[in-house]
C-alpha cells in the first residue's frame, strides 16, 4: 500500500469536511429553481471556480496525463492556438450572455421556447443518452487510479468470490457524491465545487515543489531530447510520428471551442446559474486564468512520470513501476494508469495522501456536477413535458433525486462491465459528438439567427447524431471485421475527426433546413427578454446607467467594439485589459515561433528554455490568482447565502415552458424586477 495512515487521515478529512459542508447548506435549498441553478444567485468567482472543477474532473486529469506523457511539452504549444478564439469567446460573451438572457434552466428548454415541445424532448433523449454514455465510464476510470495509486489489490476475495476492488471503490465514492448532490441539489453543488476546486490549486502548488526538486531541470531536458525524430517531446514541429495528439487535433478542438459552446450539458446546472447575464460573461473571462495552475501541474506530473520510466538516473524505480503497470491485463488500462502508478513513487509521505485527497475531490466535484445535470436533465426534458398535471416543488425535487439516483446506478455498473479500449479523449469526442455534433448548430442558431427554424433544428441534430454514431460504431466494430482490417489494422478516422465531420454536417443541414421551411423571422426580443420584455433583475448597472448613450460622460462607449458595454465597471474593464495582454502575449510568441520553426528552424535547446520559462510565469501567475480568486469566491459564497436566506420563492419558476400566450396578452406591462416572464415556444410545429 502506497498510502501511510497520515496520508489516510488527509483522505477521510476531506470526506467528513464535505459531509459537514453539506449537512449545514441543505437548508437554504427550498425550491426547485433552487435545486436545479441555485436560484440564479451566483457571482463571478463562485461560478468560474466551481465549474471550472467539473472541466478539471480526475477522469480529464487522466486524459491529460495520457495526452502529455505521449506529446510532452511541444504538446502545449498547439494549445496556444486556441487562446485567440478563447479570448473572443469569452470578450463577446459568446452564447453564454444570450442563454442566461433567455432564463431557461436547461437547454432543451431553451429548444422548447425557440423551437417546439417535440424538438425538447428528442434533443433532451439525445443529450441525456450521449451524456450518460460519455459519463458511463468515469467512474470506474476514477476508481482505477484510487486502485493503483494508493497500492490496493486490484481483487479482494468475498465469500470465496474474486471481486474488482474498483466496485467497493466506486461505491464509496458514489456514497459521498451522492449525499452532496441529494442533499441540496445545485447549491451544494457549487459551494462544495467551490472550496474543493481551491483545495486542489493548493495542493497541486504543493506536487509542483516536490517536482521541482526531485527533478533537475538537466534531467528533464536530457530525457526529452532523447526522444525518437518524428516524436519530440519539446518541438512541436517534429511529432510526425505522433499520430494523435498532433497540430490537427488541437485545430479541430480549437473549432469546438467555438462551435460547441455551451453545447455540452453536463454543466447545465452552471450555465444558468448566475446571477446576471453580466455575471455569466465575466466568469467566462476569468476562466482562463483559474485553470492555470491546474493545466501546468496536469502537464508537468506525465512529463515528470516520462522522466522517472526513461532516464537512466531512475532506473530502480522505473523497474519497480514497469512491474506494477505488467500486472495490469488489458493495453489501454496500462496507459491510462501509467501516470498515476509513478506518481506514488515521485512523492513523499503527506504529499502522496495531498495528492489522493486532490484527485478523489476533482472525481467528487465532477461527478456531484454530472449526477446533477443528467439526473436533472432527465426528468425537466424527457417526463415533464408529458405530464398533464403540474407537480407541487416537493413532488418535483423527488422525482429529480430519483432520477439522479438511476443515473448513478447506471454508471455504476456500465464502468463496472464496459473496457475502454481508446484513449479516454477519443471516447469523450465520439460519445459527446452524438449530441454535440448537431447540438452546436441548433443552439447558436437559435440565439443568433432569427430566420432559424425547427425543422433546421430537426436536421441539424439528426445529421449530427447520425454521423457520430457512424463512426462510434466504425471505430468499435472495424478491427473485427476481416475485410475492414485489411484495408487498415484501425478506422483511419481517429475520435476528433469524427466529431468535426459530424459538426459540419449539421451546420450545412441546419442551414439548408431554415432557409427551405422559414416564413417569417423568429421573436428575437421576446426570447432574449429585451426592449419590451426586459426584466430588470438581469440587468447589472455598472457605473453609468445602462441606457445612455455613446458620448463623453460614458467612459465605456469608446470600447464597445470589445464586448464592453454599459454594465462593466471600472474593475470589469481592467480585467478585460488584463484578459487581453496576457492572451495577445502567448499569441504573439506563437506566431513569431511558428514562423520561426518552418524558416529557419529552433533547436532543442531553445526549446526547452522556452519551456522553462512558460513553467516560472505559469507558476508565478498560479499563486497570484489562488489568492485572487479565494477572495473573490469567498465574497460570493457570503453574497449567495445572503441571497438564498432572504430572496423569496417564485414556484412557478421550475424550468416548464407555459402555454402559447393568447395575442391579447402580448400588450403587457413590462416585468418588475425580480418577476418571471415565461417565453411562448414557437408557433411552428415540428
Amino acid at each position: 500500500m502506497n498510502l501511510s495512515l497520515f496520508d489516510w487521515l488527509i483522505v477521510f478529512s476531506l470526506f467528513a469536511g464535505l459531509a459537514g459542508i453539506a449537512i449545514s447548506v441543505r437548508r437554504y435549498t427550498r425550491s426547485v429553481s433552487d435545486f436545479l441553478a441555485g436560484n440564479r444567485c451566483a457571482g463571478r468567482y463562485l461560478l468560474t471556480m466551481s465549474e471550472g472543477l467539473t472541466s478539471l474532473g480526475l477522469v480529464g486529469t487522466i486524459a491529460n496525463f495520457e495526452k502529455f506523457y505521449e506529446a510532452g511539452f511541444a504538446a502545449g504549444w498547439w494549445g496556444v492556438m486556441m487562446a485567440p478564439i478563447g479570448m473572443a469567446i469569452a470578450l463577446s460573451g459568446w452564447v453564454n450572455y444570450r442563454y442566461r438572457q433567455t432564463r431557461a434552466m436547461t437547454m432543451a428548454q431553451f429548444f422548447e421556447m425557440r423551437y417546439s415541445r417535440r424538438f425538447r424532448v428528442f434533443a433532451g433523449v439525445v443529450a441525456w443518452g450521449s451524456g450518460i454514455l460519455n459519463y458511463g465510464i468515469f467512474p470506474g476510470i476514477c476508481a482505477r487510479f484510487i486502485v493503483y495509486f494508493c497500492g490496493l489489490p486490484v481483487t479482494l476475495n468475498v465469500a470465496g468470490i474474486d471481486v474488482p476492488t474498483i466496485a467497493p471503490v466506486m461505491a464509496l465514492m458514489f456514497a459521498v457524491t451522492l449525499v452532496l448532490t441529494l442533499s441540496g441539489g445545485m447549491v451544494t453543488v457549487m459551494i462544495t465545487d467551490f472550496l474543493q476546486a481551491q483545495f486542489i490549486n493548493i495542493v497541486f502548488l504543493i506536487v509542483m515543489f516536490f517536482l521541482v526538486v526531485k527533478f533537475a531541470w538537466s534531467d528533464v531536458t536530457a530525457t526529452l531530447t532523447a526522444a525518437p525524430p518524428g516524436k519530440s517531446l519539446v518541438n512541436p514541429f517534429d511529432q510526425s510520428g505522433i499520430g494523435d495528439f498532433n497540430v490537427w487535433f488541437f485545430m479541430i478542438f480549437a473549432f469546438k471551442l467555438f462551435y460547441n459552446r455551451l453545447g455540452w450539458q453536463g454543466t447545465q446546472g452552471y450555465n444558468c446559474a448566475a446571477k446576471s447575464p453580466h455575471e455569466a460573461k465575466m466568469a467566462g473571462v476569468l476562466a482562463e486564468w483559474r485553470g492555470g495552475v491546474s493545466y501546468l501541474i496536469l502537464m508537468l506530473m506525465p512529463i515528470g512520470a516520462y522522466v522517472l520510466l526513461h532516464n537512466p538516473a531512475f532506473a530502480g524505480e522505473a523497474a519497480s513501476i514497469n512491474q506494477t503497470i505488467a500486472t495490469i491485463g488489458d493495453a489501454q488500462t496500462q496507459k491510462q494508469m501509467t501516470v498515476p502508478v509513478a506518481l506514488a513513487h515521485m512523492l513523499p509521505a503527506g504529499a502522496i495522501g495531498l495528492l489522493c485527497a486532490a484527485m478523489m475531490a476533482a472525481t467528487i466535484g465532477n461527478d456531484t456536477t454530472f449526477l446533477h445535470a443528467w439526473g436533472s436533465i432527465f426528468i425537466q426534458d424527457v417526463v415533464l413535458p408529458f405530464r398533464k398535471k403540474p407537480l407541487t416543488p416537493t413532488q418535483h425535487m423527488r422525482l429529480l433525486r430519483y432520477s439522479i439516483f438511476g443515473v448513478a446506478v447506471f454508471a455504476f455498473c456500465f464502468s463496472l462491465l464496459f473496457p475502454l479500449r481508446d484513449y479516454v479523449v477519443m471516447y469523450q469526442l465520439v460519445t459527446g459528438a452524438i449530441y454535440l455534433g448537431g447540438s452546436g448548430a441548433v443552439i447558436i442558431g437559435g440565439l443568433y439567427w432569427s430566420r432559424g427554424t425547427t425543422a433546421g433544428a430537426w436536421w441539424g441534430l439528426c445529421t449530427g447524431g447520425v454521423l457520430a454514431v457512424t463512426g462510434a460504431l466504425l471505430r468499435m466494430l472495424w478491427p473485427s471485421v476481416p475485410a475492414l482490417a485489411e484495408i487498415a489494422p484501425q478506422f483511419p478516422i481517429n475520435g476528433a475527426w469524427v466529431a468535426l465531420v459530424a459538426s459540419v454536417a449539421a451546420v450545412t443541414a441546419y442551414i439548408a433546413g431554415s432557409l427551405l421551411t422559414c416564413r417569417e423571422p423568429f421573436n428575437m426580443d421576446k426570447l432574449l427578454h429585451r426592449g419590451q420584455y426586459a426584466i430588470a433583475g438581469d440587468v447589472a448597472v455598472g457605473d453609468v446607467a445602462v441606457g445612455d448613450e455613446a458620448g463623453a460622460g460614458n467612459p465605456n462607449a469608446r470600447w464597445k467594439w470589445l464586448g464592453i458595454t454599459d454594465e462593466f465597471t471600472r474593475g470589469d474593464r481592467w480585467i478585460f485589459g488584463l484578459k487581453i495582454g496576457w492572451t495577445t502575449f502567448w499569441v504573439v510568441a506563437f506566431v513569431i515561433g511558428t514562423v520561426a520553426a518552418l524558416t529557419v528552424g529552433i533547436s532543442d535547446h531553445a526549446w526547452t528554455n522556452w519551456w522553462l520559462f512558460t513553467v516560472i510565469v505559469g507558476a508565478v501567475v498560479g499563486v497570484i490568482t489562488i489568492v485572487w480568486f479565494l477572495i473573490g469566491g469567498m465574497k460570493d459564497l457570503v453574497a449567495l447565502l445572503r441571497t438564498l436566506r432572504k430572496q423569496e420563492r417564485d414556484e412557478t419558476d421550475n424550468g416548464v415552458v407555459p402555454a402559447i400566450v393568447p395575442p391579447a396578452v402580448e400588450a403587457a406591462p413590462v416585468p418588475k424586477a425580480n418577476e418571471t416572464t415565461a417565453v411562448a415556444p414557437s408557433v411552428m410545429t415540428a
